[in-house]
């Protein structure tokens, strides 16, 4: 690289050394260079000629200036303002003319259109305004963006207008009917909150393309009127473009970056010709009208001027400037030398008269198309309204020429035109917020604490605070002199890392313990050549996943302990106690721009791998956390607000249990934190914002977990929604009481949490056989009585169809009670004589009634509380001692059952066999803990919970 002394001077003396955004313009004659800076109040004028002599200060902003726009006469100066105005003033004289225009927020981007007309302001306010410089009036506001509008450019024939938006979106407008013609979503960076890149686009001076930062540290060129990618200039930035600018002669490009380089581009060639690196990010640039030079100022406020830009051995920058095409409505734009009396002062060349007319000069000439006649367009006509809006050929008819063009190989873009494909998402780290310079920001956030830094000179200050500060430790900040980017924090520890830089290209991991026994426990590692891309923390163990796919093992201790090769480039990656859970790209981006991903599960302390597989996503969506719910379990959130929980039903499957857009809540995103069983923890930001700051403190918000469900017949939707909850949640807790069992661990502690979960469906499946009775849906109201767990549900199930005066309903339900009682008598007897013979059961050793398959009905007989009441005629008697039962209060299509869960609980575990056949040589197993003077509601020999369902043990 070509290192080259330019001096720069302080144009802005920047608050507390703090980086801001700044501008500058050059006016048409070169001897005027103005100045503005977003934390100074002040507009400054110099003079490149005597860069000594101090500038002449304009002082009518409240705050800081964050844009300039100079008319092309160059007699009429605008400024725009955090204060939420924008101010005009004579040039170069500064004298204050008005306040043009005011917004309800800053304003980030001003433009005047080639004749000074108009003037296009626009900023955090997402409206742009089309305002009459002549008058004041505002000819028109145009909507759209979703995002704050930081580029605005007119195109240099007065058809259209483009802008550009902070979330990467490019609207192009028709100016003559306001409509948007062509949006282009996502094309350009997304640059957040970070006001110091300001994405910016510019029409080549011919006006036949337009130039916009593109996603992969490019320059991206867009057809005039189709809007068609037609090339782009591609080399040595290493970061996104935050500035470009056309050469006058349209023949070169200069870009800056946040790199901190300029590149020149010959834009024939597509190739970069010249470049120079600063000490600072270059926010604002401008090529000088008359000569080879470039005028530059960066974020710090210094300005400079970079002559002999183009090399003396190619064509100047102002040479053989183009003549513009012609407008649409039949005039010829003038000529350089009869600019100077056309209307682009505006306000400033107001006559003197007292009414403050505009009279427009008697000299101006006009060429004429031969088709346009002259009483067509009167002269206050044009000013005052028609040419602020002049008439575009069909675009259809100018479409099909620029095809035909291109079919016959006249221009040779065809060759050189880039597929738009979506880019494999980098990794990151959950629960961090993107770099703003000059603010603090998270590290990590999540359920515990959180980690935020904020940039110094030369180091960084990081602090780590718990959500619980009774009974967390108390951290000590650090300073950070690696420049730490991402970190993960546990209730032990904290682990930081940062990507390559230096000279050595070192990548540094360090681990800091909250409470040791032992001094100097605090660790660090160096890569060289290797860059940490996320990091993780566990039990007793810290991760870290490196550029060369390699994911690290670490003890406590920070002894270096596993690494393995990972099948993809890593995405993120999460720690939860033994667990450790790694996201890699499977493969490319699919045609369809999806990202395919991939998850391995790992069990540090067993050294095992207990899952793997593919992590779903939604279509045209990237992954935005990954980590794990407080019960441990898998969970991922998309960029399109879905939150998919990992369960082991189906083999393995991602069950879809928050929606944003079901939310309906269009003006709201939903910054992750956390889960726990039934809530989703998350920071609810207003759009486009979608992280948080540091300050204010975020508020957390509990968020209920809904599955995406269709609008259903029934209009029980939030019933629905609670039974596929609680059959989630009741599956996984009787599958962790399996494998514990069959570890030979004590399950018993996990009795209450089942009970209460099959306690909870039942009372949600007796809601919704309501909801089903009311809508005459008995066919699912028998589907739902199946799933049923306990005998009092049965019980009560029956009731209350009985008390609905559903007697045909009523006798299905006996009937699938007497089949499961019918089936677990069997079960039990086989299981009895196994326990009690050591020859295995046949036929020949079972008794008569079992051979012969005792019926039902003898069955359900033993045991008459249990038998299905009679559907005959009942006097008023029966009626009321019916009534008089445990009737179950049906208000608004729910139920609530008599009884409660205590005695319910008491119920299920004293349950026990009618008498064995064989009589008493076979002795019941009863399980511990049975409380025998609980009252059975059956025979005392039935075994406890004959009502579980097989489906789930």
């Amino acid at each position: 690289m070509k290192v080259r002394l330019m001096k720069m001077r302080e144009a802005h003396t920047q608050k507390g050394g703090r980086a801001s955004f700044c501008s500058l313009v050059w006016d048409q004659k070169a001897e005027h260079l103005v100045t503005a800076s977003s934390s100074d109040v002040s507009v400054s004028i110099h003079n490149p000629l005597l860069p000594s002599t101090a500038p002449k200060i304009l002082r009518h902003h409240r705050d800081g200036v964050t844009a300039l726009a100079l008319s092309p006469n160059s007699t009429c100066l605008a400024s725009g303002s955090v204060d939420h105005s924008v101010k005009l003033y004579k040039f170069p004289g500064g004298e204050f003319e008005t306040n043009i225009t005011r917004f309800t927020l800053p304003i980030r981007s001003l433009a005047f259109n080639k004749k000074g007309s108009m003037l296009a302001a626009a900023g955090d306010d997402e409206g742009i305004k089309l305002i009459n410089t002549v008058d004041g009036s505002i000819a028109r506001v145009l909507k759209g963006h979703k995002g704050p509008v930081t580029g605005l450019a007119f195109d240099p024939n007065g058809e259209y207008l483009a802008s550009l938006d902070s979330i990467g979106t490019v609207i192009i407008w028709e100016l003559h009917s306001g409509k948007n013609l062509h949006n282009l979503k996502g094309i350009a960076p997304d640059t957040g909150l970070d006001l110091l890149t300001m994405n910016v686009l510019c029409w080549s001076p011919d006006g036949e393309t337009l130039a916009i930062p593109g996603l992969k540290n490019d320059v991206v060129m867009y057809d005039r009127d189709t809007a068609e990618k037609l090339f782009t200039l591609r080399g040595d930035h290493t970061q996104p473009i935050c500035f470009l600018c056309w050469s006058p002669n349209g023949k070169y490009m200069a870009t800056s970056s946040l790199d901190k380089q300029i590149l020149i581009w010959d834009v024939d060639k597509k190739q970069d010709i010249d470049r120079q690196k600063f000490d600072e990010r270059v926010c604002c640039m401008t090529w000088k009208p008359i000569g080879n030079a470039l005028a530059v100022i960066d974020v710090m406020g210094k300005y400079g001027i970079w002559d002999n830009v183009i090399p003396s051995s190619m064509k100047s920058p102002t040479e053989d400037i183009p003549m513009l095409g012609k407008n649409s409505n039949g005039l010829l734009l003038f000529d350089e030398e009869e600019e100077d009396n056309s209307v682009s002062g505006s306000l400033s060349d107001l006559g003197e008269n007292s009414n403050g007319e505009f009279e427009p000069p008697t000299s101006r000439k006009r060429l004429r198309k031969h088709s346009f006649s002259e009483e067509n367009l009167d002269e206050d006509g044009e000013e005052y309204g028609i040419d602020l809006f002049p008439k575009v050929e069909s675009h259809k008819k100018r479409n099909r020429s620029v095809k035909e063009n291109l079919n016959n190989g006249s221009v040779g873009f065809r060759s050189t035109m880039v597929t738009s494909k979506t880019k494999m998402q980098e990794a990151f780290q959950s629960g961090a917020t993107p770099v703003q310079p000059g603010k603090r920001r998270f590290l990590c956030y999540n359920m515990l604490g959180s980690i935020t830094t904020v940039d110094h000179d030369g180091y960084s200050h990081i602090e780590i605070d718990f959500h619980d500060t009774g009974s967390s430790p108390r951290v000590p900040s650090m300073t950070d002199h690696f420049g730490f980017t991402m970190a993960a924090l546990n209730e032990n520890g904290s682990v930081f890392a940062n990507p390559c830089k230096g000279e050595k290209n070192m990548s540094t991991l360090m681990y800091r313990p909250f409470s040791s026994w032992a001094s100097n426990s605090e660790w660090s590692m160096r890569f060289e050549g290797e860059e940490v891309k996320v990091v993780a923390l566990g039990a007793s163990w810290v991760a870290a996943v490196t550029s060369f796919n390699y994911l690290r093992i670490f003890t406590e201790g920070g002894m270096q302990r596993h690494v393995i090769s990972l099948d993809g480039p890593p995405v993120t990656a999460s720690g939860f106690k033994d667990k450790l859970v790694v996201v890699t790209h499977a493969s490319d981006c699919l045609s369809s721009n999806e990202q395919v991903l991939e998850f391995s599960l790992f069990n540090i302390a067993q050294g095992t791998q207990p899952l793997r597989g593919r992590l779903p996503i939604t279509p045209g969506s990237s992954l935005s956390w990954f980590g794990f719910s407080e019960e441990g379990q898998l969970c991922s959130y998309d960029s399109k607000g879905v939150l998919r929980l990992y369960t082991s039903q189906f083999g393995g499957s991602w069950f879809p249990v928050f929606s944003a857009i079901k939310e309906k809540k269009t003006d709201e995103n939903y910054w992750m934190v956390g889960l726990n069983t039934n809530k989703l923890v998350c920071v609810v930001l207003k759009k486009p914002e979608s992280f948080p700051q540091v300050v204010p403190k975020p508020i957390l918000t509990l968020m209920n977990l809904s599955f995406p469900l269709a609008t259903s017949d029934l209009g029980a939707e939030a019933l629905e929604n609670e039974f596929m909850m609680n059959s989630m949640h009741l599956f996984e807790v009787q599958k962790k009481m399996e494998e514990m069992d069959n570890a030979g661990l004590d399950a018993s502690l996990l009795d209450d949490d089942a009970f209460n979960l099959e306690a909870a469906q039942d009372r949600c499946i007796l809601r919704l056989i309501a909801s089903c009775c009311n809508s005459d849906k008995l066919v699912r109201a028998t589907e739902l009585v199946k799933l049923l767990s306990l005998e009092k549900s049965m019980k009560g199930a029956i009731k209350l169809v009985t008390a609905l005066k559903l007697p045909n309903l009523a006798e299905k339900f006996n009937d699938i009670l007497e089949e499961r009682l019918y089936n677990e008598v069997k079960k039990t007897t086989e299981t009895n004589l196994k326990e009690n013979s050591s020859a295995p059961v046949t036929s020949d050793t079972l008794p008569t009634s079992s051979k012969a398959e005792t019926s039902k009905a003898s069955i359900i007989s033993s045991s008459p509380n249990l038998s299905a009441p009679s559907f005959i005629k009942k006097n008023k008697t029966q009626e009321a001692a019916i009534d008089g039962m445990n009737k179950p209060a049906i208000v608004n299509g729910s139920m609530k059952t008599g009884g409660d869960e205590t005695s319910d609980k008491k119920g299920k575990e004293a349950m026990q066999a009618p008498p064995h056949p064989l009589g008493s040589s076979v002795k019941p197993t009863n399980k511990p803990g049975v409380d025998k003077s609980e009252p059975s509601l059956v025979t005392p020999t039935r075994p406890s919970n004959p009502f579980l369902k097989s489906s789930m043990k």
